[in-house]
């Protein structure tokens, strides 16, 4: 179907419902392993290490492949593009289910399909968005598409700590596949949407790919592998050097093509740029959640549900306050909520990373901070989604949707893989800075101070991405 007929066509609350489901099967379905990832590694018989690589590794192949699979929205169409994503969730999460114990071959031939089912997502469901909604109904689209996405993620660790603990945590695979069946057959029949074909022909850009995919794949090992195997042993420097050449080779293949994988001309808007990287550092804070209910379940004994419940507050705040970012956006533009969300965000890390209260004390804590966590980053999404669509010609809306949800996976992966190898790299220490500050039990100690170094780097995360708001992204408001 031609862009022309599609262009007629507006998006309903079907379609947009659709869209949402096949959004939470990332963030929700694929985002439990953040909480329940001990309970995996101990009845799959997986060691720690190759947990938090399977852990990570979603985001990593979403972040790779997202940017090519927006591009691919936008040539082939933006529905069939989604429609095979929430196929290639079903088979992945398949495969999870069927995982047999001490191998990880099927875990993480799963968790590899799940990100490339993201990849095909979220763009295009972005694009889609663009297409087929505006103005006021635009923005609330967004904002329920922001509801699926960061709302599933304050969901999936509540839920994923109750199915674990009360039904098993296969059955929260079986669900995602239901939810991907409801979400296909809400898709489908959408018209199409894509970019009308100018008639030239336009090779893929394979070598931009590989380059790209080899210097994040080096770089990822590298940072998960590097505290067990040492900074200065010989396969990690190799794979730093490895990253270094891949990346620069990268760089210089994509300014040197017409249909390169990654067009770096889009970034000179500010607000786009602003938008993304802020994007890619606040999602980087994802490990948060991984070292703040590791340390409860490590340090305390509570169970995967247990510390899940700590995160109600998360939850119901950020559902609470989505809506309240798009009012902010409307009035103020996508500055100020940026950068109000951002900083709520990293007062509530900051509570997270108290490890040495007493226990109770730290409940508390992290109930509030939880809650804070949830609070700053519903004002945040909106604004800054709306900022990176609203700034993008109509032609490069999928493959700029990519490289904004390129941001939010890579961030994430890499933000999990420096948290969960600060989180392990110290927690075996045999001496700790300043021990007197640590109150209540004497035996976990160290766990404790390697979950308050790991948290305080998610602050870091934070801080920087204020200050990327406040550089690039302008005052005025913007004009619609």
């Amino acid at each position: 179907m031609s862009n022309n007929t599609a262009t007629q066509y507006q998006g309903n609350d079907k379609l947009l419902l659709g869209i949402v489901l096949g959004v939470i099967t990332f963030w929700l379905f694929a985002q439990t392993t953040l909480n329940i990832a001990p309970t995996m590694s101990a009845e799959l018989g997986i060691e720690a290490t190759w947990m938090n690589i399977a852990v990570s590794i979603t985001a990593l192949f979403s972040g790779i492949f997202i940017v090519v699979m927006g591009g691919l929205g936008d040539r082939i169409g933006r529905v069939k593009v989604t429609l095979l994503g929430v196929i290639l969730n079903a088979v992945g999460s398949l495969l999870i289910v069927l995982s047999p114990a001490d191998t990880v071959t099927f875990l993480m031939a799963g968790r590899i399909i799940q990100g490339l089912s993201a990849a095909c997502i979220m763009p295009s469901t972005l694009a889609l968005l663009k297409a087929y909604y505006d103005g006021v109904a635009r923005q609330r689209a967004v904002s329920f598409w922001s509801i699926g996405s960061w709302g599933g993620s304050g969901l999936c660790s509540l839920f994923g700590g109750y199915m674990a603990s009360n039904f098993g945590w296969r059955y929260i695979f079986w669900i995602s596949i239901a939810i991907s069946i409801v979400s296909f057959l809400l898709i489908y029949g959408t018209p199409e949407s894509k970019v009308e074909d100018d008639g030239k022909k336009k090779g893929f850009d394979w070598s931009g790919l590989i380059t790209f995919m080899i210097a994040l794949v080096s770089l990822n090992v590298v940072v998960g592998q590097g505290s067990k195997l040492g900074w200065t042993n010989p396969l990690i420097m190799g794979l730093a050097g490895v990253f270094a050449v891949a990346f620069a080779a990268f760089y210089k293949i994509e300014n040197s093509k017409d249909n390169a994988f990654v067009n770096f001309k889009i970034f000179n808007n500010k607000t786009y740029s602003g938008a993304t990287l802020s994007n890619f550092l606040l999602n980087g804070a994802a490990g948060t959640l991984l070292v703040s209910l590791s340390l409860v379940q490590h340090a305390s004994g509570m169970s995967a549900f247990e510390a899940g419940m700590l995160t109600i507050g998360y939850l119901v705040a950020i559902l609470a306050t989505i809506r309240v970012g798009e009012k902010l956006l409307q009035r103020w533009g996508a500055r100020k909520p940026m950068i109000i969300g951002c900083s709520i965000t990293a007062t509530g890390i900051l509570l997270l990373s108290m490890s040495f209260l007493y226990e109770w004390q730290y409940i508390i804590a992290a109930v509030i901070g939880y809650t804070l966590f949830g609070i700053g980053l519903g004002f945040y999404a909106t604004p800054s989604t709306d900022a990176a669509l609203s700034n993008v010609p109509e032609d490069q809306v999928g493959a700029a949707a990519g490289i904004y949800k390129m941001a939010s996976s890579l961030g994430a992966a890499f933000g999990v893989a420096i948290s969960a190898a600060l989180y392990t790299g110290l927690m075996h220490v045999s001496s700790v800075p300043m021990a007197w500050l640590f109150v209540g039990r004497a035996d976990n100690v160290a766990i404790r101070y390697a979950a308050a170094i790991a948290l305080l780097f998610n602050v870091f995360m934070t801080l920087v991405a204020i200050i990327s708001i406040m550089i690039t992204v302008p005052k005025h408001k913007a004009e619609k």
